[in-house]
């Protein structure tokens, strides 16, 4: 049986490694000039490439399409990609909150593991560009690069999503999928930055928070919530808390952000905090005693908030004038005005419809002989490694269930 693979990504090359052990002869069609560009530069080029959680961890953290994954993830769990990846000699570490990472920190042993595995495997690689399907009464034939047709007994779309296009993916995959009839949700980022309506963000440019709780709700009701780390930037907020609170966005309503700069204290033990700050030095100026409770560049964007003078000192400050300072403190707020380009998202939400899809093969409803795997299905996943899960798992089903058609 001869499986074509569209994507040289990480959903690919994986279905690539899982079809040629099973005996098939593959051939990986990539646009790029080399293998796993977008895989390279996941987790900032460390690779994130699992989480090592339980089956209800997994599902809690894929907010789109997990009932539809669950039998590629019974398949394919992320200890069997663990035990995969350190089978190809890649040794593994578990870091906070259950992400995996190569111990290098390297992304790339990741990428080149599976490329040698490739080789290993006598997979071959065509850099070329799929234009087309070729499609027969109801049939997946082979595919077509430009005038070039080249068929197949199956076709595996690992085609990507449209974030990241310097990396190739800018949404081949969805327009293939059309061609064969195929539904493609509404596209847009997922794990993106925020733009918000607030001009001080900008102030704050650079300033990166630790240990802050930050809330999304939508008009009024909360939909996010966790402690961790984000950043300001020139037009808003980015980060791990801000990236994990955009995947709960739907387009739709009123989105505001709110950060507990303090979230270990109480409104009350914060106001002793600030009356023992002033009674320390009584004489000294707001930016002054406030630099011992928040970054430099953040105290005067938060002065201006409170609507307290610049000049004003600690032993003037009024009970009011406190309590608007915790008040701040703990709900330090933001408008979201919208989601940076799709370009910057870490990946895109939006896809193939999953109910045209087999959810145990990964096989096309409508068309035999198309499978899918990857980016370019309607399902995605917080931060820490479930995203590339999703990749693993979809495309170990695809690959897999071509012995059951030879």
């Amino acid at each position: 049986m001869k499986t074509i693979i569209i994507g040289g990504g990480a959903a690919g090359c994986f279905a690539a490694v899982q079809a040629a052990a099973s005996g098939e002869q593959v051939l990986v069609i990539e646009r790029n000039d080399s293998l796993g560009k977008k895989l390279r530069i996941t987790g900032k080029g460390r690779c994130n490439l699992t989480n090592n959680c339980d089956t209800d961890t997994l599902m809690q953290n894929i907010p789109n399409g997990g009932r539809f994954l669950y039998s590629a993830f019974a398949a394919c769990s992320p200890q069997d990609v663990m035990a995969y990846f350190e089978g190809l000699g890649v040794r593994l570490k578990t870091e906070r909150g259950s992400r995996v990472f190569p111990v290098s920190d390297q992304a790339a042993e990741v990428a080149e593991a599976l490329g040698t595995e490739m080789k290993r495997l006598h997979v071959e690689v065509l850099h070329d560009r799929v234009t087309g399907l070729l499609l027969e009464n109801g049939i997946c034939r082979g595919v077509r690069c430009g005038t070039k047709c080249i068929t197949g007994d199956r076709v595996i779309l690992a085609a990507g999503g449209a974030t990241y296009p310097a990396t190739g993916s800018e949404g081949d995959g969805y327009h293939l999928a059309e061609q064969a009839g195929h539904t493609i949700s509404a596209l847009r980022p997922s794990l993106v930055p925020l733009e918000t309506l607030e001009r001080d963000c900008a102030e704050m440019m650079g300033i990166s928070l630790k240990n802050v709780t930050l809330t999304l709700s939508k008009d009024g009701k909360t939909v996010y919530e966790e402690l961790g780390e984000m950043l300001f930037t020139h037009f808003g907020v980015s980060g791990p808390l801000v990236l994990s609170a955009s995947a709960h966005m739907d387009g739709k309503g009123t989105y505001t952000l709110h950060i507990d700069l303090k979230p270990a204290l109480t409104p009350e033990q914060l106001d002793k905090r600030i009356q023992r700050e002033i009674q320390a030095a009584p004489n000294k100026e707001m930016p002054s005693l406030l630099r011992r409770m928040l970054p430099a560049n953040m105290v005067m964007p938060f002065l201006g908030r409170c609507g307290i003078r610049v000049h004003t000192k600690g032993n003037s400050l009024t009970k009011p004038q406190r309590r608007r300072i915790c008040e701040e403190m703990k709900n330090f707020a933001f408008t979201v005005r919208c989601t940076r380009p799709m370009a910057e998202g870490i990946i895109t939400r939006g896809g193939v419809l999953c109910k045209e899809v087999d959810p145990k093969t990964m096989a096309s409803r409508l068309v035999e002989g198309l499978y899918f795997a990857g980016e370019v299905l309607d399902c995605d996943g917080y931060t820490g490694g479930f995203n590339l899960q999703i990749a693993w798992a979809t495309a170990y089903l695809a690959a897999r269930s071509g012995k059951n058609r030879a």
